[in-house]
């Protein structure tokens, strides 16, 4: 199936609260690409985001789906609203449907809301040298934020991580400014 192919077969919508048992099994299904990672492989065992958290999520307007014909969710982003800016939680997307622009449509889909609202950037954090994270990132246009330029609340995010597991080293925060809509 093309890229092309794959986004015809997909649909990006608001995730409603329904949605939100469907997508701890998402998130496990995406988790196992980092098997590939010997270093990160216990990843792909974690038990992710509690569907009680999803629903949190859900309820405050910032999360998206992408579902097949049958409306089934097959990815998702959630994200939540901190000042002027829209900070990516997650982006998570069903190995069978990697690769296919699915993550990029959820993530144009993410930027177009921030522009509607105002806001001034996205803001995330992730692994700087894993191709599906920080690389992928980069060309979507988000920058690395160098640590003296990193605000509290990113600050936090980051040592939240690092105190469940991930490499310091390895993580990073990153921001896309949000072009005004016209």
């Amino acid at each position: 199936m093309t890229v092309m192919e794959a986004m015809a077969a997909v649909r990006i919508r608001v995730a409603r609260p329904d949605d939100a048992p469907a997508l701890p099994q998402v998130d496990r299904s995406a988790g196992e690409l980092f098997r590939l990672l010997p270093e990160l492989a216990w990843l792909a065992d974690g038990e992710g985001m509690p569907v009680a958290r999803h629903r949190e999520l859900i309820a405050q307007g910032v999360a998206w789906v992408a579902v097949d014909q049958d409306d089934k969710p097959v990815a998702f982003l959630e994200a939540e609203v901190f000042g002027d800016e829209l900070h990516v939680w997650e982006v998570s997307v069903h190995r069978d449907w990697q690769s296919r622009g699915v993550g990029r449509a959820l993530m144009t889909a993410a930027a177009e809301h921030a522009a509607r609202m105002g806001l001034a950037a996205l803001t995330l954090t992730t692994f700087r040298d894993v191709p599906w994270n920080g690389p992928f990132y980069t060309r979507l246009g988000f920058v690395p934020i160098a640590a003296p330029d990193l605000g509290e609340r990113l600050r936090q995010v980051l040592a939240h991580e690092v105190a469940a597991g991930l490499p310091a080293a390895r993580r990073c925060a990153m921001r896309q400014t949000v072009m005004p809509r016209c």
